[in-house]
């Protein structure tokens, strides 16, 4: 009730002003509340279009930064800009780089069979369900070699218990358990259900199966088997790699082989006895001048902004410590050494790759140096593109995690967060002043009501002496 009545009051009150003096008295009030606070509210509101243009600026650079590694990253990831090996025949292995050397040259390569790992069946049992006795399997690892079999010097035999009561099916589970390295499921054939072993890739892996019987639980003697034994059947043989690399003859346990080839990891999917492939790799030559004429026309985008932003009179950020840092990165950045690692003389930062900054902050390309880098040192050129923690992408990333740092106060992310505590609190100023020039304005409006209404009065009081005065000459015509 207290509330309506006020409004209704406030309402009446305004619908009243002027209507004594004829003059705006609502208005009056407004203009003079505003006149009051128009310096502070438009000094408020230069400092936010400033901050806003901060804002926008740093954000900019710092997005831009961001694109740029991100660019980078994934051009390199590609792999076109190093020397990437390719196989004539793909079929026979896949060729990727080690990281231990840069490879060059091309490659002879025959691969005369694959390592495999032996397989080993059972005798037929009834059902997957069937008992098996008790007592324990022994695998012992070693070469099976027709008949014959010599122990593993470095693989130890592993017991494995089988309780009385245990099933085939529990069995298998309870060799997979073992961590023996080897892998047992049963298979259901049409003879009957069938454990099968399999073992880990390589000659020297093969195995046997001894078992040691529960005379109060026999059976398990069946699982029982070594080369040329009547129980269970040898499915597969265990084998190494074979391979002839430029004709001469290489055996790897596994089918990857790391540095066969210098600084390729090669792995084995099929044989080609008897028809060689080629290994060879790629000239990333073209693809790294493009890569450095792109790298070197985003770096002018980012410096053009920059160099605006920071321009001592009309740049936004000219006392900006975010961009400052940002621009002492940019004029050391062809100089810096990228490639620690590298020997002296080699490859070891931008300008070498021909990269320079000229006076006005911008960047140009000397192609012919390029050239003449890559033409002298081709391995070292290739290793400035790669995803490691040195190099053209691991900079331009490190630089972008550097003005992105949220709690470093001297990076652009830092200027960014303490621009939106700034505006924060002056849109509270703001608000705070808004409420003060309309109390200001209420208040200025009741003056004025008060006043009025006196005016009104004095009006009245005035006509009514009019009227009387001329009613007095009128009886003394």
């Amino acid at each position: 009730m207290t509330t309506t009545s006020a409004t209704s009051a406030t309402s009446s009150l305004i619908s009243a002003l002027g209507a004594g003096s004829g003059i705006d008295m609502a208005q009056l009030a407004s203009d003079l509340a505003a006149a009051q606070y128009a310096t502070r509210i438009d000094r408020l509101a230069a400092k936010s279009e400033t901050l806003q243009a901060q804002i926008s600026a740093a954000s900019d650079l710092k997005s831009m930064m961001l694109s740029l590694a991100t660019s980078l990253g994934e051009r390199v990831r590609v792999g076109d800009l190093s020397t990437q090996p390719s196989l004539d025949n793909a079929s026979v292995a896949k060729a990727v780089l080690s990281g231990t050397q840069q490879p060059k040259g091309t490659y002879s390569l025959e691969v005369e069979q694959l390592a495999q790992g032996q397989m080993l069946a059972s005798t037929a049992f009834g059902s997957r369900s069937d008992s098996v006795g008790a007592g324990t399997i022994t695998i012992r690892f070693g070469t099976v070699d027709g008949s014959s079999f010599t122990d593993s010097a470095s693989k130890a035999p592993v017991d494995i218990a089988i309780s009385p009561g245990m099933t085939l099916a529990q069995t298998a589970q309870a060799i997979n358990a073992s961590g023996a390295g080897v892998t047992a499921y049963v298979s259901d054939t049409v003879d009957g259900a069938r454990l099968v072993i399999k073992g880990p890739e390589g000659a020297e892996s093969g195995f046997v199966l001894d078992v040691t019987e529960d005379g109060a639980n026999p059976g398990l003697s069946a699982l029982a088997w070594q080369p040329g034994s009547a129980g269970g059947t040898l499915l597969q043989q265990g084998q190494d790699a074979r391979v002839r690399i430029d004709g001469l003859v290489q055996t790897s346990p596994g089918n990857t082989l790391t540095d066969a080839i210098p600084g390729i990891t090669l792995t084995l999917t099929g044989a080609n006895a008897g028809a060689p492939t080629t290994v060879r790799f790629a000239d990333p030559s073209t693809a790294i001048t493009e890569a450095m004429q792109d790298l070197t026309s985003a770096l002018n985008e980012i410096a053009a902004v920059l160099n605006a932003a920071t321009d001592p009179l009309t740049g936004d950020l000219a006392r900006d410590s975010g961009a400052r840092a940002l621009r002492q990165s940019f004029s050391a950045l062809a100089g810096k050494i990228i490639m620690p690692g590298a020997a002296e003389g080699g490859i070891r930062s931008l300008s070498d790759l021909g990269l320079k900054i000229t006076r006005y902050g911008t960047f140009e390309l000397d192609n012919t140096r390029l050239a003449a880098a890559m033409a002298r040192d081709p391995e070292g050129v290739a290793a400035m593109f790669t995803t490691g923690v040195t190099g053209v992408y691991a900079t331009f990333d490190s630089l972008s995690r550097s003005v992105s740092a949220v709690g470093n106060p001297g990076s652009l992310a830092g200027s960014l967060s303490r621009y939106n505590a700034e505006l924060l609190e002056l849109g509270e100023d703001q608000a705070d002043l808004a409420e003060d020039q309309e109390a200001t304005r209420a208040r200025l409006a009741a003056r004025f009501a008060v006043s009025d209404s006196r005016i009104t009065r004095y009006q009245s009081t005035l006509s009514f002496l009019e009227n009387q005065i001329a009613a007095w000459n009128a009886d003394k015509g």
